[in-house]
């Protein structure tokens, strides 16, 4: 089995530096469990990370139940973020990057404490966290068209891509993130709405979700590291042209241009 995870490791890099679309792991591998897809995972993050990458933080997926529904799952899943993956508040991200780009608005964690699986809690989410800022995340599937299931997602880092952060920091103190709305635009329509208990009926609950999770294979959610905990509406396509901007009242905006 590691020979085939290292294969697969390396046809998802290949994939994602070609932008040339694979087809679904699960059509062709029906013997893949989900802990292999983690093994992938965390394969093509090593190649990434010896090739002079940097982790700046992980993100959480399928937190909503709508999701969780839509590909027969019953609990999230993570990917990491990479530095080459940030992008700052306004800046203009070409779509060449991406084959198949879709966005989503989340609050983002900035640790100040490391969380360590395996008991972590939701006050311990709450107690680590340095401020919150508004994000938004682009995902992008290196699987064919977005025929995925949980096994191709995971193995490929979670369909993460890109992260855009916001420049508001706010603390959470006196702060309840259940209720924090989020509005989502594109080219100035309004295109969906949401609130903080999108995400396992509050963020904090989904990173604490993610620091028990990746205690199973020895790794920490570290202070100074971004944590996106899952959106708050669904995932929006994008192309050239399009303005996006997730407005998240007291916690700020956040926007990003494609072209």
């Amino acid at each position: 089995m590691s020979n085939l995870i290292e294969e697969i490791a390396t046809e998802l890099l290949e994939a994602e530096e070609s932008k040339q679309a694979i087809l679904p792991l699960t059509g062709r591998y029906e013997e893949l469990t989900v802990e292999d897809s983690y093994a992938i995972q965390l394969h093509v993050i090593e190649q990434k990370l010896k090739s002079g990458r940097t982790i700046i933080g992980k993100k959480v997926g399928l937190t909503s139940k709508a999701m969780q529904q839509m590909l027969g799952v019953n609990e999230p899943d993570y990917g990491h973020l990479l530095d080459d993956m940030k992008v700052e508040d306004s800046q203009t991200v070409s779509v060449d990057r991406f084959l198949s780009p879709r966005v989503e608005a989340e609050i983002g964690f900035v640790l100040k404490d490391d969380l360590v699986g395996p008991n972590v809690t939701f006050l311990d989410v709450l107690m680590a966290t340095d401020y919150v800022l508004p994000t938004i995340e682009i995902i992008d599937s290196r699987i064919a068209d977005w025929k995925i299931k949980l096994v191709d997602t995971v193995a490929d880092n979670g369909s993460s891509a890109m992260v855009v952060v916001g420049d508001k920091k706010t603390s959470i103190a006196g702060l309840d993130l259940r209720t924090v709305g989020m509005n989502f635009f594109k080219n100035g329509q309004q295109i969906a709405t949401g609130a903080g208990a999108a995400a396992l009926g509050h963020p904090a609950h989904a990173v604490a979700w993610l620091a028990n999770k990746l205690h199973e294979f020895g790794i920490t959610l570290k202070a100074g590291e971004i944590i996106l905990p899952g959106a708050l509406s669904k995932a929006e396509d994008v192309c050239s042209g399009d303005t996006i901007t997730a407005d998240f009242g007291v916690l700020g905006t956040v926007s990003v241009e494609f072209k």
